[in-house]
């Protein structure tokens, strides 16, 4: 049984880095943070965790920020232009549980997962992994073994084709939960 909270989290957005500038306080997502500042170069998250989007309505390199200052995206994130968009990540309580599919479609192998796993190549035998079924929780999944390299943000849904959400020619080798540490 899932049991999501949804405490709300609270970040301030900066035009320029090193928090100067005009700026925007935001508790929920943000699908155009255009129509607030003309560019976002910094950020202060006071509570909670969001993923932002390199282009608006949730497009483009995604990068996962906790609790913390982000006095500048450009050296931090490789955003030249910092970032267009965000989402709030609620915090869930209770189990995660996540199948992953070898093929899009749910197709080939599929394993079901209710942990980290830093390399599903190791843990799995998986080449590849392009279709999941995010059942409870939230969980960030990653270009490279052991949590590195791009990210992209899976909240509870199907997700049939990776390739069809932009994510073409990008293998995910490793996921993990987004848990309340944040």
């Amino acid at each position: 049984m899932s049991n999501t909270s949804m405490n709300m989290g609270r970040a301030t957005f900066y035009e320029d880095r090193n928090f100067q500038g005009r700026s925007y306080e935001c508790s929920s997502d943000c699908p155009d943070i255009s129509s607030y500042m003309s560019r976002c170069q910094s950020c202060r998250v006071q509570s909670g965790c969001f993923m932002v989007y390199e282009r608006p309505n949730y497009m483009g390199n995604q990068y996962f920020m906790k609790r913390g200052e982000y006095s500048d995206y450009q050296s931090m994130m490789g955003m030249s232009d910092g970032f267009r968009s965000c989402r709030m990540i609620p915090m869930h309580r209770g189990n995660y549980r996540m199948r992953i599919y070898e093929r899009e479609n749910f197709g080939g192998q599929m394993h079901e997962m209710m942990d980290d796993c830093d390399s599903i190549q190791e843990r799995y035998r998986m080449s590849d992994c392009q279709s999941c079924n995010v059942m409870d929780g939230h969980w960030l999944m990653y270009e490279q073994p052991h949590f590195r390299g791009r990210q992209m943000y899976m909240r509870p849904g199907e997700y049939r084709s990776f390739r069809d959400m932009g994510m073409s020619g990008m293998k995910f080798m490793s996921i993990r939960r987004i848990t309340d540490m944040c």
